[in-house]
């Protein structure tokens, strides 16, 4: 499964299935204090007469800063340092337990991020290519058949890592201007 994201901003961005359908559409509004994103899954229509897409919210996630941010799920809340903590001496890569009750791994690569199931891949985002090196192709969270029955779990802990991992490397990139 490939889902593509009209955006590199994971936290603002729409994801589309290969034939062009909406699948996700994940939004945060500014705000001067914590921000909120909403995370909305396309629901299948109640009418075969409704050419209407209808979303629902699969999930939320309160961001941060000096706290641990909290994760909004299947009527429940979450603090991110409970739900999917780092491990590791680096602290790159961050597990959690899928509702299949398996142990999950995120490892932020310095470029994307992928998940595992022990050595089996789940999943792997794939930065936007302008098609210096290889064929272009905008930003797509690629799903394996290991993980296709956890995607609303995936979408929602790739965009936490995402910008973990985002904000890591603007850190760095700071750091080394300084």
């Amino acid at each position: 499964m490939q889902l593509t994201l009209s955006s590199e901003n994971v936290r603002d961005t729409v994801m589309t299935n290969l034939q062009g359908q909406v699948i996700y559409k994940i939004d945060t509004p500014w705000s001067l204090t914590a921000r909120t994103t909403t995370i909305r899954k396309i629901r299948p229509s109640s009418s075969p007469l409704s050419m209407r897409d209808d979303f629902e919210v699969v999930a939320e996630i309160d961001w941060h800063s000096w706290t641990s941010s909290k994760f909004r799920f299947n009527g429940n809340q979450v603090r991110s340092e409970d739900y999917i903590p780092s491990t590791g001496f680096t602290r790159r890569k961050r597990t959690f337990i899928g509702p299949d009750g398996r142990k999950y791994k995120w490892t932020l690569g310095r470029r994307t991020p992928s998940l595992e199931l022990g050595d089996i891949p789940v999943a792997r985002f794939h930065k936007r290519s302008l098609g210096v090196i290889g064929q272009s192709h905008p930003p797509y969270l690629e799903i394996y058949p290991a993980g296709e029955h956890i995607v609303d779990a995936i979408v929602l802990t790739f965009i936490y890592v995402e910008k973990l991992r985002k904000d890591g490397q603007r850190a760095a990139a700071a750091s080394a201007a300084a």
